[in-house]
C-alpha cells in the first residue's frame, strides 16, 4: 500500500489538532485553509510539519498519548446520564481488575472494583506491535453537580482524572422561563457622569443607576461594560475588551469615599482633601473623556493611606481583618499572583518611568515562580497585600451593589459582561502562559465593516492545556465574572466552538478556524450559570454556523441579535415578530454606530478621520448607508410604528428625529425576545460611539462620557422625555419588571 503523500498527512495533522479545511464567510464566499497556514499553526502548537517525517512522527505521537494513557486528563458530562469513564488498557490487562476511588467534590469518596473483563471493548490500535483496547467503566455510583476527581489504578498502572458533572440547560430566571420578557438599560460605567464622582463613574454611581432604573424605567437588569483590571494607560490600555486581567476588577470603580478604612481615616484626620485635591477633583470631573492616568493616580494615594488604616487594624486582629484573610484563602493562589504582578509593574516602572511591559522587565521577573519573584512576593508582602485588599473592597461593593438592585426588586439585577481577549501584555499572559498559544493572534475574516478582516492582536487560548488542567482556568473566568450578578455576556461566544487564528507575519485574511472543544465549554457554562443562577447570553454577531447556534439553545442560552443585523435572504430588515424569542435584542454595541450617529453616518465620518478608509471607500460606505436608512424606514412603516402622514423617504429626514427613535425603540421593545437592552446612549440619541474599531490614538474610545449626569436623568426635564419613552414601552411590550 502507498505511503500518504504530505498533503493527506498534513490534512490528518491539521485535523487532529481542529484546524478546520476551509469557511464560508458572511458574503456566501468559501476560503481554503493554505498549506502555509496549516504548517505555521501546527508550529505555534509545538508540531513540526515542515515534511512528511515529521507530519508521520507528529500523527504517531498523538497515537501514543491517547492510548497509552489510562485515563483522559478530564471527562466532562451531563448529570442525566451514568458516570461512565474511558479507560485505555494493553490487551494483555484484560485479566485484571480496575480499582476506583472517587473523591466528590463535597470530600467524600468512594471506592470499589470492577474487572476489566466484564467492561464493554468500545475500540483498539495496534502501537510498535502492542494492542491497546478502549474499555468503558460505568461506575456504580451517582454523582452530583460539580467538580469531582476520580483514580484508577491497573496493576501497576496509576491515573487520574477530573469528573465534571455538568447540567443539561442553564440557569433561566424563573420569570422568562414562563413567558415573561424583561428590559434593561446598557452604561459603560466608566463614563458615567455624576456631581460627586472623581471623574470616573463609580459603585457608588451604580448605586444611583440602579434607583434611576428602578424608579422610573420600570426596567430588569443594568448591563455593564466588563469591569476588568485594566492599566488605565492611554490609548492603549484603556479597552475593557482587552483587559490586564480577566479573573479581577479594575479599582478605578471602587467609591472611595464609600470604604470603611477612608472614613476611618477622615475621621482620625490621618486623611485630609486639601484644596488642591478637590480642585483636581472638579476638574476630573468636568472633563469630557475619563482621564484614566489622572483618576488612577488619585485614587492609588488615597487607597494606599485606606489600607494603612487597615493595615493598623488588622494588627488588632479585628473582625474584618479575619474577614479579609478569609477572602484571600478562597482567592487563594490565583489572586496572589495577580497581586504581584500589580506590584511588581508598580515598582519596576518606579525604579524605570520607561519600563512599561513586563516582556521588558528583568528575566527573573518574567517568571511568576522564579526564586526572584518569590522573594519580592516575601520582602514586598505589603505591596503585594495592597492588590489584594483592592480586590477585597472592590468585592464587598459590587456585592453591595448587586443586593441593592434586588432590594429595588430588579428581577435580574446587574448584568455582566465577560470579555473574549486579554492583553498579551498584562498579568494573565505573565502568570499563565502555558495556557496561551504564541505565533498566532486571533481575529475575524472579512466582513461588511471590515472587508480586510480583523486582527485582534492578543493570542488564542491553548485548549489542550485547559484540558490537562481539568478546566480549572477557564471555569474560574465564568465563576468571577458570574460573581454578583443574575446575568452574563460571553463575548463572542463561537469562541467556545472555534477561534479565527492568523499565523504571526501574515494578514487576517490569511487565517482559518481552529476547533475548540466545545461540548466541554458549553457544558461547563452551563454548570457555572446554574450554581450561580446566572442568566447566559452568548454574543452571536459575525460568522456564525448554524450549529452553534443550535447549540446554544440547546443548553438554554440567548442568543445576541442586532437591529442593524436582522435581515432577512432579501437584505430586508426583519419584522419584529420574526426575532427568536430565546435570545436578548439591542440597538447597537460599543463598537457600531448609535442610532442617531447611525442615521448622520458619524461612524463613517470618524473612520474616514481617522485613516481607517479613504474617499472612494467613505463614498460607497455613505451611498450603502442611504440604502439602509430606506430599508429601515420601510419595515417602520410596514409596521406602523410611524404615523403614516409622515414623509416615507430617508432623504426627509436629516436626523433621527423624536418619532423615529420612539418608533425603533418601540420595535426592539414589541419583539418576543426574552430580553431587551437599549444603550444609555441609544436612550438619550447620542451621536458618538464607545469604540472605532481599527483605532486607538486616533478616536477617544473607551473614554466617552455621558451627556447627562445621573442626577440630570432621575429629575431634570430635559431627559424626561427619554426617560418616559422608554417607561412606556416597557409598559406597552409587557416588559415591566417583576416585583416579588
Amino acid at each position: 500500500m502507498p505511503s500518504d503523500s504530505f498533503e493527506q498527512l498534513l490534512d490528518r495533522a491539521a485535523s487532529s489538532f481542529g484546524i478546520d479545511s476551509g469557511f464560508w464567510d458572511i458574503f456566501g464566499h468559501y476560503h481554503t485553509t493554505s498549506v502555509a497556514a496549516k504548517q505555521a499553526i501546527l508550529r505555534a502548537l509545538g508540531v513540526a510539519a515542515g515534511s512528511a517525517a515529521d507530519l508521520e512522527q507528529t500523527l504517531a505521537a498523538l497515537a501514543r498519548n491517547q492510548w497509552e494513557r489510562l485515563l483522559p486528563p478530564a471527562v466532562v458530562a451531563g448529570e442525566s446520564g451514568p458516570v461512565e469513564l474511558p479507560l485505555y488498557v494493553p490487551a494483555e490487562s484484560l485479566g485484571e481488575r480496575a480499582r476506583f476511588v472517587v473523591r466528590r467534590e463535597s470530600g467524600d469518596t468512594s471506592e470499589f472494583e470492577l474487572h476489566l473483563l466484564d467492561l464493554p471493548q468500545i475500540a483498539s490500535a495496534e502501537l510498535d506491535g502492542r494492542k491497546w483496547v478502549r474499555a468503558q467503566a460505568t461506575l456504580p455510583i451517582h454523582l452530583p453537580l460539580g467538580y469531582h476527581d476520580v483514580s484508577v489504578s491497573v496493576g501497576g498502572s496509576h491515573a487520574s482524572t477530573r469528573y465534571i458533572v455538568t447540567p443539561e440547560r442553564a440557569y433561566m430566571d424563573p420569570h422568562l422561563a414562563h413567558d415573561g420578557r424583561a428590559a434593561g438599560i446598557a452604561v459603560s460605567l466608566y463614563g458615567v457622569r455624576s456631581e460627586r464622582n472623581w471623574g470616573c463613574g463609580d459603585f457608588h454611581d451604580l448605586r444611583n443607576v440602579i434607583d434611576w432604573v428602578a424608579e422610573e424605567l420600570g426596567a430588569s437588569f443594568v448591563s455593564l461594560n466588563p469591569l476588568h483590571a485594566i492599566h488605565n494607560r492611554r490609548p492603549f490600555n484603556t479597552s475593557p475588551y482587552l483587559p490586564n486581567c480577566i479573573f479581577y476588577q479594575n479599582f478605578l470603580y471602587l467609591d472611595v469615599e464609600g470604604m470603611e478604612d477612608f472614613e476611618r481615616c477622615r475621621r482620625t484626620r490621618a486623611l485630609r482633601q486639601t484644596p488642591e485635591v478637590a480642585r483636581e477633583i472638579a476638574d476630573l470631573r468636568a472633563t469630557p473623556y475619563v482621564e484614566y492616568e489622572r483618576v488612577s493616580a488619585l485614587k492609588l494615594r488615597f487607597l494606599k493611606l485606606a489600607f494603612a488604616q487597615f493595615l493598623r487594624e488588622r494588627r488588632a486582629g479585628s473582625a474584618r481583618a479575619r474577614a479579609f484573610d478569609t477572602f484571600c484563602e478562597r482567592e487563594g493562589g490565583l489572586l496572589e499572583t495577580f497581586a504581584t504582578y500589580c506590584a511588581l509593574d508598580e515598582e519596576l516602572h518606579r525604579q524605570n518611568p520607561d519600563l512599561w511591559l513586563w516582556t521588558d522587565w528583568p528575566i527573573a521577573y518574567q517568571d511568576p515562580d522564579s526564586p526572584e519573584t518569590r522573594a519580592f512576593r516575601a520582602k514586598r508582602w505589603r505591596r503585594v497585600m495592597f492588590y489584594q485588599y483592592l480586590q477585597w473592597q472592590i468585592d464587598l461593593q459590587l456585592a453591595a451593589a448587586q443586593q441593592w438592585a434586588r432590594h429595588r426588586r430588579l428581577s435580574i439585577g446587574l448584568y455582566h459582561d465577560l470579555a473574549l481577549a486579554t492583553d498579551r501584555f498584562g498579568s494573565d499572559l505573565w502568570a499563565h502562559r502555558p495556557f496561551y498559544v504564541a505565533g498566532c493572534r486571533v481575529g475575524s475574516p472579512p466582513d461588511d465593516f471590515s472587508p480586510h478582516g480583523q486582527d485582534w492582536a492578543f493570542p488564542p487560548p491553548n485548549s489542550a492545556r485547559h484540558r490537562e488542567d481539568g478546566y480549572r482556568l477557564f471555569a474560574e473566568s465564568i465563576r468571577k465574572n458570574c460573581r454578583h450578578g443574575g446575568a452574563l455576556r460571553i463575548d463572542h461566544v463561537m469562541r467556545l466552538f472555534r477561534l479565527f487564528w492568523i499565523p504571526d507575519g501574515v494578514e487576517a485574511t490569511e487565517g482559518a478556524y481552529v476547533r475548540e472543544p466545545n461540548h466541554d465549554f458549553v457544558r461547563i457554562l452551563a454548570l457555572e450559570s446554574v450554581r450561580n443562577q446566572v442568566v447566559v447570553v452568548g454574543e452571536d454577531l459575525g460568522t456564525v454556523d448554524p450549529p452553534i447556534r443550535e447549540t446554544l439553545a440547546r443548553f438554554g442560552m440567548l442568543s445576541y441579535r442586532l437591529f442593524y443585523f436582522e435581515k432577512n435572504e432579501r437584505g430586508e430588515f426583519r419584522p419584529n415578530d420574526e426575532y427568536p424569542r430565546q435570545a436578548l435584542v439591542s440597538s447597537t454595541t460599543h463598537d457600531l454606530p448609535t442610532l442617531a450617529g447611525f442615521w448622520v453616518a458619524a461612524d463613517i465620518a470618524a473612520r474616514r478621520a481617522a485613516g481607517i478608509i479613504d474617499d472612494t471607500v467613505q463614498r460607497a460606505q455613505l451611498e450603502q448607508r442611504r440604502t439602509e436608512k430606506q430599508k429601515m424606514l420601510d419595515v417602520l412603516f410596514q409596521l406602523e410604528l410611524v404615523r403614516a402622514d409622515l414623509p416615507r423617504s430617508a432623504e426627509a429626514y436629516a436626523e433621527l428625529t423624536g418619532e423615529l427613535h420612539n418608533a425603533i425603540i418601540g420595535f426592539l421593545a414589541m419583539t418576543p425576545s426574552q430580553l431587551l437592552a437599549i444603550n444609555q446612549e441609544d436612550l438619550t440619541k447620542e451621536m458618538n460611539q464607545q469604540n472605532l474599531p481599527g483605532s486607538t490614538w486616533q478616536y477617544p474610545n473607551w473614554g466617552r462620557k455621558m451627556r447627562f449626569t445621573i442626577e440630570q436623568l432621575r429629575g431634570d426635564a430635559e431627559t424626561r422625555g427619554y426617560t418616559t419613552m422608554f417607561h412606556d414601552w416597557i409598559g406597552r411590550s409587557g416588559r415591566r419588571n417583576r416585583r416579588d
